[in-house]
């Protein structure tokens, strides 16, 4: 049986004509733990809309655990870069994560045990069970991130999407974060789109640059010539034994 979470083949995405993703090809295996780096504008959240079947590409083929992405969507979990939820309403962290179980009861039934089950196992997870009839909007960045990790976890995902999660996150909850997301990859596959490369490239297993083009070797390794084309400008890589990046500025 094929373990391959996403495969993208030859896949190509224009918007008004001007090409966002040229001819991108990529798998993603189950348990993969993949972080996408690359410039702002560089297609990033367009690759995950297209894996979400959000974005329909011009060109080329998309599989989610072997089907087409929009009957695959119920084994995706996704947390936006910025989350649609006003922080200022009045709704408990316990409310939002159960949200995470709509999908499975739909807008007019009410949550079951098995419903309320999931979502406190899915805030054991994320650590966050003491906080769970706080209102979402006292809580910090990171506490927030959790949160919304969590109402995806309730879900029960076998594919992970995250875009630039870490945004407004302090340094010490970032490193707790990404902790967190090592643990995860047992259960599923992740994606992570980050501008980071330094924070994320200790913590993913597998690392990509996207700029319209994806530059990828299945592993932690990117080339300087692979970081040149993707940036379009000089890098300089310093590694002691620990995988550590640095960029020069530009």
């Amino acid at each position: 049986m094929s373990n391959e979470a996403v495969v993208l083949k030859d896949v190509w995405v224009h918007y008004n004509s001007t090409p966002v993703l040229e001819d991108v090809n990529l798998v993603v295996k189950e348990h993969d733990f993949l972080g996408i780096i690359g410039p702002n504008g560089g297609g990033k959240s367009t690759l995950l809309k297209v894996i979400l079947g959000l974005v329909e590409p011009s060109r080329g083929t998309v599989t989610v655990f072997g089907k087409n992405p929009q009957k695959a969507r119920k084994y995706i979990g996704y947390v936006p870069q910025y989350s649609l939820l006003d922080i200022n309403f009045p709704i408990s962290v316990w409310e939002v994560v159960l949200m995470g179980r709509l999908g499975q009861v739909g807008l007019l039934r009410r949550y079951s045990d098995c419903d309320r089950k999931k979502a406190l196992e899915a805030l054991q997870i994320v650590e966050m069970l003491d906080y769970k009839d706080r209102i979402i909007g006292s809580l910090s960045g990171g506490q927030r991130q959790r949160v919304f990790i969590a109402r995806t976890l309730a879900e029960e995902p076998k594919l992970l999407l995250l875009d630039e999660p870490a945004t407004g996150v302090d340094i010490v909850r970032q490193e707790e974060f990404y902790k967190l997301l090592e643990k995860l990859k047992e259960k599923m596959a992740i994606v992570l789109v980050s501008h980071d490369i330094g924070a994320i490239s200790v913590h993913v297993d597998k690392i990509a640059c996207l700029n319209r083009k994806l530059y990828y070797h299945n592993s932690k390794e990117l080339l300087p010539e692979d970081l040149e084309a993707a940036y379009e400008c000089p890098i300089d890589l310093i590694a002691h034994g620990f995988p550590h990046r640095v960029l020069k500025k530009h």
